[in-house]
């Protein structure tokens, strides 16, 4: 997976994603993320003059999911602990000039200028590090466990859902919930399976959950760690 590229505009953090599949650039918003998907030889002064000249209508968008996201408990300040993989991480704040987030010695750091240090900045860069992750993690399981089920998903990607932890298509397109990334790597993987399943039972017939259960006997249990827990995940 190429690593990701940023930008810093103001009050906000924008990923780069460059695609041959775009002849023009488009910015995105979603939930505190923003995105900016542009073609692959667009020069980087014209990546910043873009964000520079919608700045106020991403202000807007960001604005609006954040009246609209669930009241959340964290403060983002260092010391902080936020769950990655089924364990609590603290959060470490340093100043300098924008850095994606690093697992380093235990510690979510996250780096930014001392005079553009807020709590919506901070979460911007985690979620950002989330979706990255996520969308690393779940391709290899998808990669290893689709073998062993023998389908083979022609798509796998990430979103935020309201209600579910991923869905699939009869096209073979597989997405997840990026917060599923919080759970331990049991649940994460009876998530892939309970989805790739779902390639050869279009239901959640008794067929289907004979399936889930051939590769994984504790399904049960990790279906309802997921019910119980996953009502708390609070980013």
């Amino acid at each position: 997976m190429i690593a990701p590229e940023y930008v810093q505009g103001r009050g906000f953090v924008a990923e780069v994603i460059r695609t041959p599949r775009t002849k023009s650039a488009r910015i995105q918003v979603d939930e505190s993320a923003v995105s900016i998907i542009v073609p692959l030889a667009l020069p980087d002064t014209r990546i910043r003059k873009l964000l520079t000249e919608k700045t106020r209508w991403i202000k807007e968008k960001l604005y609006l999911h954040q009246q609209e996201a669930p009241v959340s408990s964290k403060e983002f300040v260092s010391g902080e602990a936020f769950p990655y993989l089924g364990r609590n991480y603290r959060l470490k704040l340093e100043s300098g000039a924008f850095q994606p987030v690093k697992l380093k010695q235990g510690r979510l750091v996250v780096t930014l200028p001392a005079d553009a240090v807020t709590p919506e900045l901070v979460k911007n860069a985690l979620i950002r590090w989330y979706r990255y992750q996520a969308q690393q993690r779940f391709a290899e399981k998808v990669q290893r466990y689709a073998k062993v089920i023998g389908v083979k998903p022609t798509e796998v990607g990430i979103k935020t859902f309201k209600s579910r932890w991923g869905s699939c298509n009869v096209r073979g397109e597989i997405l997840f919930h990026w917060k599923v990334i919080l759970a331990p790597h049991r649940v994460v993987d009876y998530v892939v399976i309970h989805e790739l399943c779902h390639l050869k039972h279009h239901d959640h017939s008794a067929a289907f959950w004979k399936s889930v259960e051939r590769l994984m006997p504790d399904y049960l249990e990790c279906k309802e760690w997921l019910r119980v827990e996953g009502a708390k995940f609070d980013i």
